[in-house]
């Protein structure tokens, strides 16, 4: 039900998945009587939720081998959240599609590795098949042709492999508004500042002042700038990374096939993937290099980049030390040699090589307008690059959320954690079996009995 008070128990800033996913589970699941959501933009998921900023992957853990057996479990819950409200709400070919997915293993070297990862996880993902080059050529034959390693492949047919994430915060925002709990939605409004008054907090906006009992911020890079402003979270740092993507001139893929992680890398392996976007032409990416922004296609002000980077010696001595490891050090050179105007094809398809070695510099160009930024988050205590997403509960009825990937494909997980938060702040309640019967497979284990 839309309503445009200046008063509500929870706002949320960003109206990106994590915002639109925690605006639809409280919506639906609690008996919150009113949020506000606030977004700079004019509309819905423009920035690293649109389909064109991401590689539109429903990460579950299976294929992405930079994933711990822990780690996966949790983005496996968290994540089949997404692929039952997609089947249960009846949005396949929608929003969701079904295609083959697979991690490829290129040489002895990483056969074995991977045949060993599929013994340590094939009790979590029961369902993956190792495939061998004969089932590889029935599957996808450009990964064979011209090639002279020999390959391996593990993968899975027939999931909910590829999401808009952009249709899917819109969806879920239009869905909130059938609900019965108040909603106020403020596009074009960038909150500017968050100050506390009494027992509630006020956000200033060049639209106005407006009150709320408890708020989250899902701004993306920018939540770590905003609690900082408001005293939260000094101990946190970001290194914000920027990622490309290039594209094929015609598809060449009908699965996504992802490569082995090095696991000294914290950013994820080149893939290929059927885009959605572009008549299903395969996009190869992401790069990954550190940006001077917030924002993939927004600069920022000089004086934001310094407060974002606080770069005291904790800071420069996580820069100092990913420097000087010799494979983090080479990639960050050849990932900078991939952006170069004109010529990056030319050290990119290196890269690509190793999904379809048949493939020439000419093959591919630069995917203008894509990509986004990922805020990597540094632990100033620890001195180290955290990997995933990392939260700040202030436990005084205000939360920030930084997100990179694999925050879209655990958005409904992490919008299941916030609302526990804030419906306990406020003494209301949330309807856990209403959550468990609509984004959980009783087949499988669900991420709210965790």
């Amino acid at each position: 039900m839309k309503d445009n008070a200046y008063y509500t128990e929870v706002a949320v800033i960003g109206a990106g998945i994590s915002g639109a996913s925690l605006l639809f589970m409280l919506s639906r699941y609690s008996n919150v009587e009113s949020i506000a959501v606030f977004e700079k933009y004019d509309t819905a998921a423009t920035l690293n939720s649109s389909a064109k900023a991401n590689s539109q992957t429903l990460h579950i853990g299976d294929i992405e081998t930079n994933y711990d057996l822990a780690k996966a479990t949790k983005v496996k819950a968290s994540s089949s959240m997404v692929a039952n409200f997609i089947h249960h709400f009846n949005y396949e070919d929608e929003l969701g599609f079904r295609k083959t997915k697979m991690v490829l293993a290129v040489g002895e070297e990483e056969i074995v590795q991977l045949k060993e990862r599929h013994e340590t996880f094939k009790t979590l993902f029961p369902y993956l098949e190792l495939w061998d080059e004969k089932k590889l050529k029935e599957i996808e034959p450009n990964l064979l042709e011209g090639r002279k390693e020999p390959i391996v492949a593990l993968g899975v047919k027939d999931r909910i492999t590829t999401v808009d994430f952009g249709a899917l915060s819109r969806t879920f925002i239009a869905l909130s508004e059938k609900e019965e709990t108040s909603i106020s939605l403020h596009f074009n409004t960038e909150v500017t500042h968050i100050s506390k008054k009494w027992d509630k907090f006020v956000l200033h906006t060049e639209q106005g002042e407006f009150m709320a009992r408890s708020i989250v911020v899902n701004a993306g890079a920018h939540s770590l700038m905003i609690a900082h402003e408001m005293g939260y979270g000094d101990d946190y740092a970001m290194l914000p990374i920027g990622g490309s993507f290039y594209f094929s001139e015609k598809e060449l893929l009908n699965a996504k096939v992802y490569t082995m992680q090095n696991p000294k890398l914290p950013f994820a392996a080149i893939h290929g993937d059927p885009d959605l976007t572009a008549e299903w032409k395969t996009r190869f990416g992401p790069t990954a290099f550190a940006m001077p922004k917030l924002e993939r296609y927004h600069m920022m002000d000089v004086s934001e980049l310094f407060e974002m980077l606080d770069l005291d010696p904790s800071v420069l001595g996580v820069y100092y030390d990913l420097m000087s490891d010799d494979d983090i050090r080479h990639y960050i050179i050849r990932n900078f040699a991939h952006e170069l105007p004109g010529i990056g094809n030319e050290f990119f398809i290196k890269e690509v090589q190793k999904i379809i070695p048949a493939l020439n510099a000419d093959d591919i160009k630069y995917a203008e307008g894509y990509g986004g930024m990922r805020p990597q988050i540094i632990d100033k205590k620890k001195k180290t690059l955290l990997l995933g997403e990392a939260k700040i509960d202030t436990g005084e009825g205000i939360i920030f959320n930084m997100t990179p990937s694999p925050g879209a494909s655990s958005c409904l997980g992490n919008a299941f954690e916030d609302a526990k938060i804030i419906c306990s702040f406020l003494g209301a309640d949330l309807q856990r079996n209403k959550i468990k019967e609509e984004l959980c497979d009783e087949k499988e284990y669900c991420y709210i009995n965790k």
